[in-house]
């Protein structure tokens, strides 16, 4: 199969399963973004910037934390403030994820030679835990411990007393899914699809009342992100791993039309919906398709102003009520919501 087929894969619905629909002609067709090279002007010029940026970052420093966690000796020290005080190693999946956007878009080999260093590290730490997971959370094998065997103390910004790991290792996620989407790097496939083996393992012995116990705390997209491992693998074990971390606190009022999204933290929900949306995508699934679209409406035409901004300090405003939008100094904001209906 060929890198395009695989991206429209990734991006339409393409799943087989006992569960799913027939596959139905997308109504978007997608290039890839290596079929796109920028001309010298003002977007040419920040690409360069961001090139060089990207490259001037210390790949070592950010895969500290993995390799701290691994048991693997560190080469350098983390890099300060959110890497070295809880929520290590997120970065270090971000880094993936514009690496390989950059490779992609440019065809650097000065970045496919850093991207291919990220993972080479990060597989040495998948083989030293021995069961698939990678993650730089400060003590994660004893917290991902306890999750398995169902004690789950979760809050909106923590879990087990860590700063929200689930957030956390959404990160590695998305980068090992794009560092095999965008660039075509097999290893990147097969270390995805080992640790989201692992997740099916952390959650297999819990009720779904602990599941969603245990999303109360914030994380990401992780929904979205199995549901992609879903359409990479055609296994529809994958696609019930992201019907499992969809978090019905969330979604059932979406499914009744029901707006209940005021004091809410926008950036904690958003990717939560973009993971239903996926996943009905590829599932043929109206009710969810509905939910979205719901949540969509609701925040664009209720809860948007002029620029597009929808919360402020990172929470939905009454919907009644803007005054927060003019007088707070964290905000408005645009909490990225891009959900495409044609």
């Amino acid at each position: 199969m060929t890198l395009k087929r695989i991206i429209t894969y990734f991006t339409c619905m393409v799943i087989c399963s006992s569960e799913l629909s027939a596959q139905t002609k997308p109504q978007l067709n997608y290039f890839d973004l290596n079929d796109v090279r920028l001309l010298q002007g003002p977007f040419k010029h920040a690409q360069d910037l961001d090139l060089k940026y990207l490259l001037e970052i210390d790949a070592d420093r950010l895969l500290a934390p993995f390799l701290r966690e691994a048991g693997l000796p560190q080469k350098k020290e983390s890099y300060t403030n959110w890497e070295n005080t809880g929520l290590d190693g997120h970065i270090g999946g971000h880094y993936i994820s514009a690496l390989a956007h950059m490779y992609a878009a440019t065809d650097d080999l000065q970045i496919k030679k850093r991207l291919d260093y990220m993972l080479s590290n990060l597989k040495s730490c998948q083989d030293a835990n021995g069961n698939g997971y990678i993650g730089g959370v400060p003590g994660g094998k004893t917290i991902w411990k306890e999750i398995a065997q169902g004690n789950i103390q979760a809050s909106g910004f923590s879990l087990n007393g860590k700063w929200v790991p689930l957030y956390n290792i959404h990160k590695t996620y998305a980068g090992l899914r794009d560092a095999y989407l965008l660039t075509g790097n097999e290893e990147a496939k097969k270390m995805l699809i080992k640790m989201t083996d692992w997740a099916i393992i952390l959650v297999q012995q819990l009720s779904e009342q602990q599941i969603q116990e245990m999303l109360r705390s914030e994380h990401g997209g992780l929904n979205e992100t199995f549901a992609d491992v879903a359409a990479i693998t055609q296994d529809p074990a994958y696609l019930a791993l992201a019907r499992q971390f969809s978090h019905h606190e969330v979604l059932d009022p979406l499914i009744k039309h029901q707006d209940k999204l005021t004091g809410q933290h926008a950036n904690t929900q958003i990717p939560k919906v973009l993971g239903f949306k996926r996943i009905a995508d590829i599932a043929q699934d109206e009710t969810w398709e509905s939910a979205v679209r719901y949540f969509w409406e609701s925040v664009v035409t209720q809860r948007s102003i002029s620029f597009g901004g929808n919360s402020v300090s990172e929470h939905f405003n009454p919907t009644n009520d803007f005054s927060k939008m003019i007088h707070s100094i964290e905000g408005p904001e645009l909490a990225i919501l891009i959900i495409c209906y044609v």
